[in-house]
């Protein structure tokens, strides 16, 4: 367990300014580089977060629950956004490997 840095697992501003206001509670990230493990903490304008869980999945396994932790409204405005996001050809395969982190604020 140790402190990562907020950078390295949350990849813009929006997503920042959402994880402090609790609509991302979760990031799924492709699965070639692993960023933090259960029980690292992260800081973000003085709140201190920690991952509750890491789970190697893929984009198939992700559903509407998932999407609402990572700040959209259902998995189809999810798959959406992930496309708007990814500039120069994004597609949606559900046998790509993720990484999923859970996360809240600190104890």
């Amino acid at each position: 367990m140790g402190e990562i840095d907020p950078d390295a697992l949350l990849p813009n501003d929006r997503v920042k300014s959402a994880v402090l206001d609790g609509e991302i509670t979760q990031l799924s990230r492709g699965a070639g580089t692993r960023y933090a493990e259960a029980g690292d903490t992260f800081e973000l304008d003085g709140t201190t977060f920690e991952i509750d869980r890491v789970e190697e999945r893929t984009l198939g396994d992700l559903t509407d629950v998932d999407a609402k932790r990572e700040g959209s409204p259902s998995l189809e405005a999810y798959k959406a956004r992930m496309r708007k996001v990814h500039p120069g050809g994004f597609e949606w395969d559900d046998t790509s490997e993720v990484l999923t982190y859970r996360f809240g604020p600190a104890e």
